[in-house]
């Protein structure tokens, strides 16, 4: 009994190419796996084992008109010291930070949630260091079409 469950609670490296697929399906999904609800001994109040390894983060994709309109905020902490900066400007300087904006708002507030962010390692071309981790790769625009855009 003790084997089984070691087999299903053993961690294992997940790897998603981000090329032309949604950002909100792929971060619905991706916050999934970190919190670790794939798994059949899932336990709200534990770290999830799983590990996910994003690549071409430059190449995901908005619907619609989301790439223009949308906006991302932050403050300085200063008075009136708001910046926003839309998805095409945050893809030329770091792409990665749109996908790990949107897993982050996906998972719960608190501690646990910052543990389960940085298992979450995101790259914007092809390459990444994660080769030795035996990654198996997770096709995540075959699930649905709706997942991968045609642009």
């Amino acid at each position: 009994m003790n084997e089984i469950l070691k087999k299903i609670s053993e961690n294992y490296w997940l790897h998603i190419d981000a090329t032309d697929l949604v950002v909100g399906r792929l971060a619905a999904e991706i916050s999934k796996i970190l919190r670790g609800k794939n798994n059949c001994n899932y336990t709200p109040n534990k770290l999830g084992e799983n590990f996910v390894v994003i690549t071409n983060a430059k190449k995901i994709k908005f619907t619609g008109s989301k790439m223009q309109n949308k906006q991302y905020f932050r403050h300085t902490g200063y008075p009136g010291g708001i910046k926003s900066k839309t998805p095409e400007q945050l893809l030329q300087t770091k792409p990665e930070q749109i996908l790990k904006l949107a897993v982050k708002r996906m998972l719960p507030g608190g501690p646990l949630a910052k543990k389960q962010l940085t298992k979450l390692k995101i790259y914007p071309t092809e390459s990444h260091p994660h080769k030795s981790q035996n990654l198996k790769n997770f096709d995540f625009g075959k699930l649905n079409r709706k997942n991968k855009t045609n642009n």
